[in-house]
């Protein structure tokens, strides 16, 4: 990656906030699977190193995540590390049909018909035919 590039990922970093926080259980694999996510989604993140409980110091972490991730990091300031990874589209479709596949294997959700005031009113009159009689929206009047 040229210079310019690089120049031009930092200023495009910027003005984002730091989606990821590293703090004193390092680097999981639960950690790197969420990274990987994100930036198949975004492509440009910055990551958040708690310099008080991390175990590893930014530049280490940001190493580490580069090689097992295979990005590239951009910039390294204080505790916010700037990755950068282009979209594999292939490799985001086979992430939605895998992940499609599963949720239509669960069971059907149940469907719900919502009953309004007066449907309500009206069953429960039918069932209880006193009720008529004493109900808030007949008081003072009879039938």
């Amino acid at each position: 990656m040229t210079g310019k590039e690089r120049a031009a990922l930092r200023a495009k970093a910027n003005p984002l906030e730091a989606i990821i926080q590293i703090g004193k259980e390092g680097i999981s694999d639960n950690l790197v699977k969420q990274i990987d996510d994100t930036l198949d989604a975004r492509e440009l993140i910055k990551i958040r190193v708690h310099l008080e409980t991390s175990p590893l110091t930014p530049k280490d972490a940001a190493n580490e995540l580069a090689a097992r991730l295979s990005a590239e990091v951009i910039q390294v300031i204080g505790g916010i590390i700037v990755l950068y990874r282009e979209a594999d589209e292939e490799k985001i479709k086979a992430k939605k049909a895998s992940a499609s596949g599963k949720e239509k294997k669960g069971t059907a959700k149940k469907k719900t018909k919502i009953k309004g005031m007066r449907q309500r009113q009206k069953e429960a009159e039918e069932k209880n035919p006193w009720l008529k009689a004493y109900n808030k929206y007949n008081r003072g009047r009879r039938s």
